[in-house]
This record gives C-alpha cells, sequence and structure tokens, in this order.
C-alpha cells in the first residue's frame, strides 16, 4: 500500500525492461518496482567498445539477475521515439538541400530498412535473447531527454529538482529544462537541433584527432595543457564565440550552419573553412599534439564550462529550485561540473553517473514506471544507483575455473590479509587489477572493475599510460579517495562518489613550481612535480576525484584504509581495468587476460591474489594480447 496526497491505493508491481540501441552505447536495464534490479552496457560483453547493436548480451544478463522472463515484464520501454529522429532527418535535408545528397543516400537503406520499423527490429532483438509470446509483449517509447530526465531525476535523494539535460541530439532536442516532482517530470524548455552544444564539442573532438562520441574525454584531458593567459588561446576563443557560436544569457546556442557540416554531411565541420579560421590543418589520430592544440582544446572547453553554468543558472530561475538533476552526454564534462558546484550557488548537484546514451536505458525504464504505470516514488538516500554496481558478479568458482583453464596461480587470503598485502605492495609501486563484486554501470570504474597504483609516484602517471592502458602519454588519471580523509587532499567541499567532479588539490599538498611554469613547453609542465600526489595532479592542480563510502563501497574503502595504515595516504590512483580501445573488463577472464598482457603486476579477484612473476606464460604477454578500434 502507499500513500499520496493523503489518498492511499494499492500499488502496481512494474516489472520493467528498457532498452537503448541502434546509436551507441547500447545498454539494457530492469527494474522492479522502481527498484534498479540490473543494468548494464552491451559492450561489456561482446568487448565491442561503444556498441550500437541491439544489446542482446546485456538483456541477457538482466533477465538471468531477476529471475524472470520477457514474458513477466510488465513492458520493454526504448529510450527515444524513431519516428521524431526520422522526421527531423527529413526535415534537415530537405532544409539544406541539395547539400547532404550523399549522406541522405547513404542514411535512407538504413532507416528504411532497420531504424524506421524498430519495433520490429526489437521484437527481433528479444527473439535472439529467448522465445516470448509476442501478442502479450507491451513495448513503449520514451522521448530521448525525457529519458535522460527521468535517469537522473528518479536517481536522485530529491522529492523536487529542476533538471538539466545535454548531449548532442535526440529527435529534436538537444539541451532541455524540466522540472521534477514526486513521480512526474515536466519539460519546460528545449533547444533545439542543429543548435547543440554536445555536438559543437563533438565538432573540436574530430577536428582535434579524436573519435566522435568516444574521444570526448580526451579533448577534455588535454584542455589543461593550453595556456590559460596566452593570446593564442584567447583568440582561439574569441574566433568560437564570434565565427561559431552565439550564446545567450540564458544558454542557449546559435551555430553558424555554413561551420559545419553534421547536419548532412559524413563529416563534422569544413576542414579548409576551420583550418583558415584557427591557421593550422586538422589533426590526423596520430599527429603528435603541439600547443596550438591545447590551447584550442582549452578554448572550447572555457565555452562549454560558460555555457553549461548559464544552463544551470536558468534552470534554476525557470524552475525557481535551487536543487539541480543533470544528465547526458555534457554531463559528464567534469571540469564544467566541478564549477558548477564551486559557482551556481545551488543547494545539491545530483548528476546521473550513466549520464550518456547506456544511462537512457534506466531512465526508460523509469519513465515507464512512474510516469505510465503512476506508481508513487520515494527517493532514496543517498540515491536509488546502489553506487552504480549494477552489473554481473563472479564467484570463486568462477576464480578457480579460471585457474584449471590456464594454470593460474593464486594465494586465497581473508579480507583483512588480502587488504594488507595488496596495500603493500601498492605502497612498493605495484600496479593491481583489482575486480571486486558486481560490475559498474557507465563509463567510469569505480573500484570494482579497476587498475589501482599508489599516486605518490612521479613516475606512475607515465608507466599507466604507455605501458598498462597502452594510450597517449597526456591523459589524466583519476584519484579514490575515502569519504572522511577527502579535504585533506581535495578542496571539494561535497561527495563525489561517481568521479564526476574536478576539484582543486589541496593547498597542502602542492609543491612550489617555477615562476614561468604556465608558459612552460606542454611536456616540461607534465612532468614537473606540481603535488605529493603527481600521478593524479592534473597541469592545472586540479583532479578528478572519487569519494569512497564507507557503506557504499566496503571492499575499496578498506583497501584504501589499509594504504592510509601503511603510507599515511588515503588516495588512490584509479583507472578503468582495460586497456585504449577496449571496454571495461566484464568477467574474470576479461581481467586475467588484461593482466597477461600489460605490465600489471598483481591481479586480485575476489580473496585470490595474482602475481604476474608466478603465471605460466609471464615473459610472454604478446600472447594474451588482443588487439582493439583505437578510440
Amino acid at each position: 500500500m502507499s500513500e499520496v496526497g493523503g489518498i492511499t491505493y494499492l500499488r502496481c508491481m512494474a516489472k520493467i525492461l528498457g532498452i537503448s540501441a541502434f546509436y551507441h552505447d547500447a545498454a539494457a536495464a530492469l527494474t522492479i518496482n522502481g527498484e534498479v534490479i540490473a543494468a548494464a552496457q552491451e559492450e561489456r560483453f561482446t568487448r565491442d567498445k561503444h556498441t550500437s547493436r541491439f544489446p542482446v548480451e546485456a538483456v541477457r544478463y538482466c533477465l538471468a539477475e531477476s529471475g524472470l522472463t520477457l514474458d513477466d515484464l510488465d513492458a520493454v520501454v526504448f529510450y527515444d521515439k524513431p519516428l521524431l529522429k526520422f522526421e527531423r532527418l527529413l526535415h534537415t535535408y530537405y532544409a539544406f538541400a541539395p547539400k547532404g545528397v550523399v549522406s541522405f543516400v547513404k542514411a535512407m537503406p538504413v532507416w528504411l530498412r532497420d531504424k524506421l520499423f524498430l519495433r520490429r527490429e526489437i521484437r527481433r532483438g528479444l527473439a535472439v535473447v529467448m522465445s516470448y509470446d509476442a501478442r502479450k509483449l507491451k513495448l513503449l517509447f520514451s522521448e530521448h531527454h525525457l529519458s535522460h530526465a527521468a535517469s537522473t531525476f528518479f536517481a536522485s535523494p530529491f522529492d523536487e529538482a529542476a533538471i538539466l539535460t545535454v548531449d548532442g541530439v535526440g529527435e529534436w532536442s538537444t539541451a532541455s529544462i524540466a522540472v521534477g516532482r514526486g513521480n512526474r517530470i515536466e519539460m519546460l524548455r528545449e533547444l533545439q537541433f542543429p543548435h547543440s552544444l554536445g555536438l559543437l564539442y563533438s565538432a573540436f573532438t574530430y577536428y582535434l584527432g579524436f573519435t566522435v562520441n568516444s574521444g570526448e574525454y580526451k579533448l577534455m584531458g588535454l584542455a589543461p595543457y593550453g595556456h590559460p593567459e596566452s593570446a593564442q588561446t584567447a583568440r582561439f576563443e574569441a574566433i568560437i564565440r564570434t565565427k561559431l557560436v552565439q550564446v545567450y544569457d540564458d544558454g542557449s546556442i546559435y551555430l553558424d550552419p555554413t561551420q559545419f557540416t553534421y547536419a548532412t554531411g559524413l563529416r563534422m565541420v569544413h576542414d579548409r573553412k576551420w583550418e583558415a579560421l584557427f591557421g593550422m590543418p586538422r589533426r590526423q589520430p596520430d599527429d603528435a599534439l603541439a600547443q596550438a592544440h591545447c590551447d584550442l582544446a582549452l578554448a572550447i572547453q572555457r565555452v562549454t564550462e560558460d555555457v553549461v553554468m548559464r544552463l544551470v543558472r536558468t534552470a534554476c530561475q525557470v524552475t525557481g529550485l535551487k536543487r539541480v538533476c543533470m544528465a547526458g552526454g555534457v554531463a559528464l564534462n567534469c571540469v564544467a561540473n566541478g564549477r558548477v558546484v564551486r559557482e551556481c550557488g545551488l543547494d545539491d548537484l545530483y548528476i546521473q553517473p550513466a549520464s550518456g546514451d547506456a544511462g537512457g536505458a534506466l531512465g526508460a525504464a523509469w519513465a515507464a514506471e512512474y510516469m505510465h504505470f503512476d506508481n508513487a516514488r520515494t527517493p532514496q538516500q543517498p540515491d536509488a544507483m546502489r553506487g552504480a554496481y549494477l552489473g554481473p558478479s563472479f564467484t570463486d568458482a568462477d576464480f578457480e575455473r579460471l585457474e584449471r583453464r590456464f594454470g593460474a596461480v593464486s594465494k586465497r587470503l581473508g579480507d583483512h590479509e588480502l587488504y594488507a598485502e595488496t596495500a603493500a605492495a601498492l605502497s612498493q609501486g605495484a600496479i593491481v587489477g583489482w575486480f571486486q563484486d558486481r560490475m559498474e554501470f557507465g563509463p567510469r570504474a569505480l573500484g570494482n572493475r579497476s587498475i589501482l597504483a599508489d599516486p605518490r609516484d612521479p613516475e606512475m602517471q607515465k608507466r599507466l599510460n604507455l605501458k598498462t592502458k597502452f594510450r597517449e602519454g597526456f591523459r589524466p588519471f583519476a584519484p579514490a579517495v575515502t569519504e572522511e580523509a577527502s579535504a585533506r587532499f581535495f578542496n571539494l567541499a561535497v561527495a563525489s562518489p561517481y568521479m564526476l567532479l574536478v576539484a582543486p588539490v589541496a593547498e597542502a599538498c602542492l609543491l612550489p613550481v617555477p615562476d614561468n611554469y604556465a608558459s612552460l613547453p606542454m611536456r616540461e609542465r607534465l612532468y614537473h612535480q606540481r603535488s605529493t600526489l603527481p600521478a593524479v595532479t592534473h597541469l592545472d592542480f586540479s583532479a578528478r576525484v572519487q569519494t569512497v563510502n564507507q557503506t557504499t563501497q566496503p571492499r575499496f574503502h578498506a583497501l584504501l584504509s589499509a594504504f592510509e595504515a601503511k603510507t599515511g595516504c588515503a588516495v588512490l590512483v584509479n583507472t578503468s581495468f582495460n586497456v585504449r580501445g577496449e571496454p571495461i573488463v566484464c568477467t574474470p577472464f576479461d581481467a586475467y587476460r588484461c593482466f597477461m598482457a600489460t605490465d600489471m603486476d598483481v591481479l586480485v579477484l575476489g580473496n585470490r591474489i595474482y602475481r604476474k612473476d608466478e603465471q605460466p606464460d609471464a615473459a610472454n604477454p604478446d600472447a594474451w594480447r588482443v588487439s582493439f578500434r583505437p578510440d
């Protein structure tokens, strides 16, 4: 029984499967009575990063975790409305005609064969998962930005909040402001395609040589290498604001359509026009990074932060509320998020940890639970995400099978001994693969599928990038810190459990730098020791912080505490357990293969510890390597 507004009624027990697919980051999520039972991205099972294919394996996992069949479900919900998206596509081609004919010819067969008849494709995908009675299946569609809004508000601990969603594009909307109250969301304002902050940022991702819908976080990581006071950075920002985008007081934007080709073309921008604007050609993926690339990254990051903060303030103005929920791909820009926390005067901020399209699957399920079935909602503390630990878990029996298959050698320890021995290895410079309990949902490894290291080691960032992750040397690493020790190391006044906020490193941890530090060449600044936590302190003396709560993540918290007891430092480097181009590991086999193929020294699976020098074939990492597409 539930009571809302003094009225008591019998609540419907809803079992709902949410799905996102056919663009990027396909995923599935299953809720029962509003509680998240399981959620996972398809890439983790297929090992195809950012896959757009129907999430057969993710759906199978969600059903297995819940103990349900497809026939047991009350609804299957898709995260956007394909007919509205098709309308936008046709309208755009018509508006820009005769431009875009090549893109039109390429897109139409796919739409007419697959996407326009998405109901049929979803039913076919479900039939691959298992047989079911198609006549009984209730198939619903949620609008894209409503799915994003639902994913953050219904996850949040708030009964009432302003909601801001910002991404590339859904059906028509590229940003929206809504208000959430109880079990309802009311959409209030939207910005429509082709004017999009997400697509503007992706255009620079493309121009600076990274992969669109994958490399945006690299662009964010590159920005601090820009010279903040240089004339070049200021000139680039002025060009962006005068030639590419007009930013209005309320955070809405207007993009000059003559400077972009994403509406009708197969690329993001006119390369030659941008070369004339910025005085340099588009960077190719394998080109060396020059200072001009860093300054351009900083310029677009500054514009992005400005727009996001204007949008947040407008959301508060429109709704009269100072609690804000955020989602959409742009909500993963943790540098902008950190500024929102520090500068926007909010009472509270909640950001969905799976803010991209994968999280839309969960939002679609929640939208159906609360808005279609009209079920009552009780906000949960600290949120409804269960720490984002919503993926598969494995048992000691699974680890034993791995050992029999590959002759792997381990030592099984009790909890206290495990934490102490792992902390000792970390303090001696070991790189540790840490595999525990349920896999994380969303793009961040939060201590269950993580690679860990000592942040005090000045060589650790270089070693992790080049020999463990096999990725670009400029890429930063994030710190994980116990929640209670956070203030000793970072200027962060709020919890950051999902690694979604960038904050300054505490002044007590900073080391002196030369007077000309800001104007030094990129690599000289990169390898200058800026703090007592050099492996996680970015060039601008900031860090992307994860605060670890003892209740939500007891095992990771216990390891951090053991490391603090040994070293006095309650911080570890925490990076995702994978190599460049690979999705985060899912299974014990994925973890062991990655461990053997890299220079990781120690692997911990549950309570079993594996040391590299004790493993068969340890001297032959090439035998374990798998080739992944560069991201």
